[in-house]
Parts: C-alpha cells; structure tokens; sequence
C-alpha cells in the first residue's frame, strides 16, 4: 500500500516514501531517443537532410553560438578557404591603413614602388603589409623610426600566430575521418520475400574501407493521448540485418513488416496524419584511421515511395572484379506489394 509523505512542522523535517508505481514502470520502458516528446510540429524534421539536429539554440552566449573552431572543422572546403582568405585580406588590409595614419613617408621607399597618389600609397602599404605578415621581406620597402617599427614587428608575430592556427586547422580537417555516406534519395515500402518491408539503400563513396558497420533505425510518430494531448512517441525498427563485416558494395537494408511491427496495417494517410519520421544512425569503424565514424539520415513520410524495389547496382559478372555503379542508387521499378 502507497504510503504518504509525512511532514513534521514543528521539528522542521519531511520524510518520503516509495512505493510501486505502474506510471514509473511505463516510462522507464518508453523509448527516447533525446528528442523528448514535446516535437509536435508536423512541419519541422528532427534531423536535417544534412545529418545535423533540427534544434535552434537561444539565451546563449556568444562564444557558444559561434562556436568557431568546430565551424572551421566541419564547413566544407570552399567556404574554409574563403574564410582564411577574407581574414587575410582583412588584417592587411587593417595594417595598411594603420601604416597610413601614422605616414606614409616613415614606410622608405614607398615612393620608388608608387606613383605618389594616395591610392598608390595605401596599395604599397597593403603589400608591404603582406610582406611583413608572411615574414616575406623583399626589401623594396622597409619602416623608420620606432613607431613604425613596433607596428611591423606586431603584425609579424600575428602572421606567425595566424599562420600556426591555420596549419593546425588543416591538420585537424584532413585528419578528422568523417564516413562519406551517399543514402538513398527515397525509401520504399516494397515486397520482401513472402511478406512487405520498408527499405532503403546506402552506399561507400570512398575507396578506402568501412568495417564493423551497424545501423540503428527508429521510428518516430504523433500520436494522440487518452486526454487528447498530442504527443511523440519512438519506436525501434527491427532489422533482417543490422550490422556487416565489411562494406565494399551497396547495402539494402530491410525492415521487415511482420505483425509486432509498428508499421503493421499502415498506410500513407496515416504516415501523413502521424508525421511519422524514419530515423537512421550509422556507426564504423575507418581502416585508415582506425577510428570510429558515424553519420545521421532521416525520411519523412513524403520521402517514401509505395510499390516500388531497387534495381541492381552491382555487376558481378565483371573479368577480374565486380563493377559497382553509384549513378544507380536511386533506381527503382514498379512492384506491387504482396
């Protein structure tokens, strides 16, 4: 029998007790995933195309929000050389009107590799800037006087600084293995031996090898409490195979719709009604840097064709080899459901 909590106010001291409680054993068993289950909007996706959490952060500092190296790590290539290259056009250019306001005539022989105008002057300053950043030095101009001097000798130490970050940036970005993961553009509610599965297809875009690979999929879905509370609820989907040895080809992975599945007697309205989201995680391990790589995908209900299976994407009946053609990942052809 539960037992209330007893409270003394006189002495000032409260005691609890426990008791059996059938709500704790229920939640202890829900499934979360770390979304929590108050994501109802039926517009927004809880992981990104892209792989990233569809989570907005607010009431944060400015250090966090920016969160600069781990931007630096993870943009592509482009943009990372961009960004290095503004930052070094905008600190020579920053030195360079520094070396103006103080006088041009303290940067000898500005005038021999200018043509006196003020914008000659600036653009001489600009690349003299550049020359003591990179610790160049091609001696067609050189400071005079301390001022001048100091200044140089700071932006020197900069470069060296900047440089050495910058270094370590592209250290850490070729050194950071990352599992290059090419999904499927739909999945697919398809036939699978005498029963029907939901199915999708993933791929190895890089030569080197993934071993030890294990994907998790979940399920997620609005559904409706006995007070009319909208809420969301995960389930895991069992697969007919969840883990490999070795990945050298593309890999179908099935779950199989038998009746303890939570996609028993579905259908696309209720797909749509429930907002239902297929939830993915791969982990492996990266022979060549012996380290463990993961990667995260979603489908939306939109996101998944009825009827249809994939076509082949490996030719086994190649002289010496097997032919793996990626440009087929997506390929599919009519298949009516059992």
């Amino acid at each position: 029998m539960k037992k209330p909590m007893l409270s003394n106010r006189k002495s000032g001291k409260q005691r609890l007790y426990g008791a059996d409680s059938q709500l704790v054993d229920q939640e202890e068993r829900r499934l979360d995933l770390g979304f929590g289950s108050t994501f109802t909007d039926p517009n927004s996706r809880l992981i990104n195309k892209d792989g990233s959490i569809n989570v907005t952060r607010t009431n944060t500092s400015f250090w966090d929000r920016v969160n600069l190296y781990n931007r630096l790590i993870t943009m592509n290539w482009p943009s990372f050389f961009g960004v290095v290259l503004l930052l070094y056009f905008s600190e020579n250019v920053v030195f360079a009107c520094i070396y103006m306001l103080v006088g041009p005539e303290y940067l000898l022989g500005l005038d021999k590799v200018t043509d006196g105008s003020p914008l000659g002057q600036f653009w001489g300053a600009f690349f003299f800037s550049a020359q003591t950043l990179t610790t160049v030095g091609y001696g067609h101009i050189s400071p005079s006087g301390y001022l001048v001097s100091a200044i140089a000798a700071l932006e020197s130490m900069i470069g060296l600084l900047a440089f050495a970050l910058v270094t370590g940036l592209l250290y850490g970005r070729f050194s950071r293995p990352v599992a290059h993961i090419r999904f499927s553009t739909h999945a697919l509610f398809a036939p699978y031996l005498d029963v029907n599965g939901w199915m999708f297809r993933i791929v190895h875009q890089r030569a080197n090898q993934l071993i030890d690979v294990q994907v998790d999929v979940s399920l997620s879905r609005l559904e409706t409490r006995p007070d009319g509370v909208r809420y969301r609820r995960y389930y895991n989907l069992e697969l007919e195979r969840n883990r490999v040895n070795f990945f050298p080809t593309n890999w179908t992975l099935v779950h199989p719709i038998t009746p303890g599945s939570p996609l028993q007697q579905c259908t696309p309205d209720d797909l749509a009604e429930s907002d239902a989201e297929f939830l993915i995680l791969l982990r492996a391990t990266d022979d060549t840097f012996s380290q463990v790589v993961h990667t995260r995908y979603s489908y939306r209900y939109d996101e998944v064709l009825w009827g249809r299976k994939f076509l082949p994407m490996l030719d086994g009946n190649q002289s010496g080899g097997a032919l793996l053609d990626l440009a087929k990942l997506d390929d599919t052809v009519d298949a009516p459901l059992n």
